[in-house]
Order: C-alpha cells, then sequence, then structure tokens
C-alpha cells in the first residue's frame, strides 16, 4: 500500500506525484491525501483512468482518496476505437475577421456534432473557454454533441483568469496535466 501525503500542493502537482507512482506498475492499492478541491477531483479522475475503484473519505481538512486495482482493469489502447481530440484555444476560428472567424467557429461545432465517430474530447484553452461558458451562443450545441459521448473540457486556469469558473456551462473543468494526458492518448488531434 502505498500512501502520498500531497496536502499543500496545488494542480498539476498532485496528479504528477500520483502518476510517478502508479507509473511504477506494482501498485495496487494507494491512498492519496490532498486538501484542495481541484486536486481531490483531478486525482481521483487520474486513478480512475488507470483503472483504479477510487473512494473519498474527508477527514481532518483534507481527503484521502483511496485506490484499489483489481486485476485486468489495466489501461490497453490497444484495439480501442480512434480517439479524436478537438483542441480548441480561441472564440473564432482562424485569423483575419473576427465576425468570419465567429461564423465559422458555429459552423465547425455544428459539423462536430453531426461527425462520425463523435469526438472523444473536446478540450477548450485560453479564449476558448468562453464557449463553453453562460453566455455562449453555444453552450446547447455543446450539451447535445456531450449527450452522444463526448467529454467537454475546460482549462480551470483560463477559467479563473476570465473569471468564468462558477459560469461554466457545459462539461467540467480539467488542468494542463489532463490536457496534455488526453493529446498523448488522442489518436487524432483536430484544432481549428
Amino acid at each position: 500500500m502505498e500512501l502520498l501525503d500531497l496536502r499543500g500542493k496545488m494542480c498539476p502537482i498532485p496528479v504528477v506525484e500520483t502518476k510517478k507512482v502508479v507509473d511504477r506498475g506494482d501498485v495496487n492499492e494507494i491512498t492519496v491525501v490532498v486538501d484542495d478541491d481541484a486536486a481531490r477531483e483531478n486525482v481521483k479522475r487520474f486513478l480512475q483512468s488507470q483503472g483504479y475503484d477510487v473512494s473519498a473519505e474527508p477527514r481532518e481538512g483534507a481527503t484521502y482518496l483511496r485506490g484499489s486495482k483489481t486485476a485486468g482493469e489495466e489501461k490497453d489502447l490497444k484495439g480501442k476505437s480512434k480517439r479524436i481530440a478537438v483542441f480548441i484555444s480561441s472564440e473564432t476560428v482562424g485569423r483575419g475577421d473576427d465576425e468570419l472567424g465567429a461564423i465559422l467557429m458555429k459552423s465547425f461545432l455544428y459539423t462536430l456534432k453531426e461527425f462520425d465517430p463523435s469526438p472523444w474530447r473536446i478540450i477548450f484553452i485560453n479564449g476558448g473557454v468562453k464557449l463553453a461558458a453562460e453566455g455562449s451562443p453555444h453552450i446547447d450545441l455543446l450539451n447535445e454533441i456531450a449527450t452522444r459521448g463526448t467529454e467537454i473540457l475546460s482549462c480551470g486556469t483560463c477559467l479563473d483568469f476570465f473569471r468564468l469558473k462558477e459560469k461554466l456551462g457545459a462539461g467540467r473543468i480539467t488542468n494542463m496535466y489532463d490536457i496534455i494526458a488526453s493529446l498523448a492518448e488522442a489518436s487524432v488531434v483536430i484544432k481549428p
């Protein structure tokens, strides 16, 4: 049983440190102690993505995340269907005219909804997070895409920067580690 006490560490450090231990390959049980809400959610998702059953126990101003791996749950990307990640870093497509770029983005997102196979993940960073926040004309479309199994991820640092964290209207908040891992796991990355 591994124990990682990562209290006082901000994301992505708890995920990175957890990954170092998990990557050794000999860890069937792990407990990670965190005291940050984002770290709790991100470490939990990471452990689950690696085949661990995870329980969370709040205690003494921290959360103890206990992960147990069952034999045969190792992730194997061989034989899985194509994973398409879409990486969106602005509110518009291309450079030149913002009005045209906004029209192109609307068309791009609509086409994604109709595209087969559906994207595995749509990742929003920088100004792109505005597309997934309240007030965006694309919220309903993004939620419709999500109902087809696509994960909608928005950078937490970016949402904080634009003061939109509490106004996320589609998908969930993520971190840079999760973004890089998603891009690395994708078989295809599309950037409009």
